[in-house]
């Protein structure tokens, strides 16, 4: 769960019962900065003297505020539209493309007006009929890290559940399941986890849950029936890296019930990334072991007309190889989208 060190209150949060319930909690525990913000400036109470600085200061900050505008965004290809419910991520994770997107001060924002979120996502709903529309609850952020605090999921695992038309999905690093066990979901809400081998999470993956911690999650909310998906990303080669994911997998194969209520889904992406994500990350994680070099890899161009640097062919095709063959002998039941 995210335990913040400064939480921000925005104009107007605190008309909401849930900007109260988490003003009544924080402002009980004498270890967090309290902050009412008169305007949405919020990042002046966030210190920091240097890029590195800021950065982990503002992912130490929850900034509790207002969703005003309701124009959902495209969430294309794997759903219709965000879900806008939390931005931002407590998690540090040094190969990550949203420390090119969040700003210096990267800071989590939860929203308190989750009724109105709700009511806008069923006018998109009927606006579809009679297709089902898909929700994506964590395009740019980790709703299940503060779920604790918000209890936002559970409301909109429990509302999807009611409507025929509506599916909602998200993905998370983060094990804080307990409260969504017991939901009347009706196989409605896709649980998704990113996975990876210890090396890499403990290497890079900082201020997040342990790969043991994230399968037994998995295992949890399979059990209660709810379709659950594995995003294994992104895939490092490095020695012994064969050999670690096939214990990663047959340690999730272990703990996944014998006979899941929905095939189990995988997506599997080789690390890639670009010249500004470079420069970036080596601003806020100067010390970096992360493998980037130019040399290493081939350049292809991206879908939104950017450039990046990939695994060379050759070692992309040894990739998709083993996993789809790890895949195969493990999981019966399964449904892979992509190897990439």
């Amino acid at each position: 769960m995210f335990i913040p060190k400064r939480v921000i209150f925005e104009k107007g949060a605190l008309d909401y019962p849930l900007g109260q319930e988490l003003y009544t909690r924080f402002t009980q525990d004498p270890k967090v900065e309290i902050f009412e913000a008169a305007t949405n400036r919020v990042k002046t109470h966030i210190p920091g003297d240097d890029l590195s600085q800021m950065y982990r200061h503002g992912k130490q900050t929850l900034v509790v505020g207002i969703k005003k505008s309701l124009k959902f965004q495209s969430c294309k290809p794997s759903a219709h539209y965000q879900l806008p419910l939390v931005s931002g991520c407590m998690g540090q994770c040094e190969y990550c493309y949203l420390n090119t997107q969040l700003g210096d001060k990267p800071f989590v924002r939860v929203h308190v007006n989750v009724d109105e979120i709700l009511a806008q996502a069923e006018k998109y709903a009927q606006e579809r009929l009679p297709h089902k529309t898909i929700f994506e609850g964590a395009a740019t952020s980790d709703s299940l890290a503060v779920e604790p605090l918000t209890h936002s999921l559970a409301k909109c695992i429990t509302y999807f559940g009611e409507r025929d038309y509506t599916r909602f999905r998200f993905v998370s690093k983060y094990n804080d399941v307990d409260g969504l066990l017991d939901l009347k979901h009706n196989g409605h809400t896709e649980i998704r986890f990113s996975l990876n081998t210890p090396y890499i999470i403990n290497t890079y993956e900082h201020a997040t849950a342990s790969s043991k911690l994230r399968i037994e999650a998995s295992s949890k909310v399979s059990r209660s029936g709810y379709p659950v998906g594995f995003i294994i990303a992104p895939v490092f080669m490095y020695p012994n890296w064969k050999e670690e994911y096939h214990d990663l997998l047959v340690n999730l194969k272990h703990e996944l019930p014998e006979k899941p209520p929905h095939p189990i889904i995988f997506e599997v992406i080789s690390h890639r990334y670009t010249l500004r994500a470079k420069n970036r990350i080596t601003q806020i994680f100067p010390e970096t072991s992360l493998p980037m070099t130019e040399e290493e890899r081939s350049f292809k161009y991206g879908q939104f007309g950017y450039g990046k640097y990939v695994y060379p062919k050759e070692q992309l095709a040894d990739m998709k190889a083993f996993f789809t063959k790890e895949l195969d002998d493990l999981f019966p039941y399964k449904d892979v989208k992509y190897i990439i």
